[in-house]
């Protein structure tokens, strides 16, 4: 059965885009948990009983998972992870379904850091006796699992990070989803395209992510226009246009003229060029894969649009 995206639905996004981040931190959803553990077998495999290998030292995930459970124990202070009598794979599988976030984190960064450091380096052989997938897949997947379920944390440079600790984020994002929901019923068109266009980013719906980021940037715009009542054609105008009536409108300060050149190129050769050049037109034969980061830059290049559109706009009498 279809799920409907009801009016309710549609209110609470709007509401938590103008209360939160479009991250959350605190919660590890158990299907994300679940999610770590199959990218796990995938790139580390699983424990076999040693009684029917010999010496468990010659079974490369025993051995490998061995280790990772004694720096899981000794950072932790224990002596076990879950109950004894569970061989170490299993215990560090209970241990992130049940841990509290900051803990679960830690396997995860652990386990991720075993791949890109000592599973890295393995000969190719040995990862193909195993069946295992080269670390940058599973890192690639470990962060669009983040992505997917909304979690603000990031594997980068061999630890976990928080997303908002990137200066972009705190500055442009946060402020554009705080400001367009603040600005009231006039810029509920555009907050709901911006917020969309995240959700699909989180997707890895990196085409239809674009689109929405330009649709938000183009919607702040004919909001303003329409508020001052500028005249414009909503279905006709384009972005050059529209960027065009905002500066004839002097929504730009007039002391910042000297830069008026350099801030108008930017405005219509960057967000609208990503869009145009990824997801504006047809693909032809071959299909357009869209990198996660280039779909990034477009939000960003949205957020920065439209916090300088809304503030320009509470600014001017």
């Amino acid at each position: 059965m279809a799920v409907w995206d009801i009016f309710s639905k549609r209110q609470k996004r709007r509401e938590q885009a103008g209360q939160e981040d479009v991250f959350q931190y605190e919660d590890l959803p158990q299907p994300f948990r679940n999610q770590v553990i199959h990218i796990w077998v995938d790139a580390l495999g699983r424990w076999d009983d040693p009684q029917y290998l010999g010496p468990p030292s010659s079974h490369g995930p025993n051995r490998w998972w061995n280790s990772i459970f004694g720096v899981m124990t000794r950072e932790l202070g224990t002596f076990h992870l879950a109950e004894p009598s569970f061989n170490p794979f299993e215990q560090c599988q209970i241990f992130v379904h049940k841990a509290e976030t900051n803990h679960a984190l830690d396997i995860i960064e652990v386990t991720f850091r075993y791949m890109d450091s000592v599973i890295r380096n393995l000969h190719t052989g040995e990862r193909s006796q195993y069946r295992l997938i080269h670390p940058d897949k599973a890192i690639c997947e470990l962060n669009a699992r983040f992505l997917e379920h909304g979690i603000g944390y990031a594997f980068e440079g061999g630890e976990i990070i928080r997303i908002d600790s990137k200066y972009i984020h705190a500055e442009a994002v946060k402020p554009a989803l705080q400001l367009l929901f603040g600005a009231g019923k006039p810029f509920q068109g555009p907050l709901d395209e911006f917020v969309r266009a995240h959700a699909r980013h989180r997707k890895g719906e990196e085409k239809e992510a674009i689109a929405e980021a330009l649709k938000a940037f183009e919607s702040t715009m004919k909001a303003i226009c329409s508020i001052r009542s500028w005249p414009f054609d909503s279905n006709k105008d384009t972005v050059s246009r529209l960027i065009d009536i905002v500066f004839t409108n002097g929504l730009i300060p007039g002391y910042v003229q000297g830069q008026f050149t350099a801030l108008r190129s930017v405005l219509e050769s960057g967000l609208p060029t990503v869009r145009n050049r990824t997801s504006g037109h047809g693909q032809g034969a071959t299909p357009t894969n869209v990198p996660g980061y280039i779909a990034a830059y477009a939000l960003h290049l949205a957020a920065s649009n439209i916090v300088l559109l809304i503030e320009a706009h509470n600014a001017m009498p």
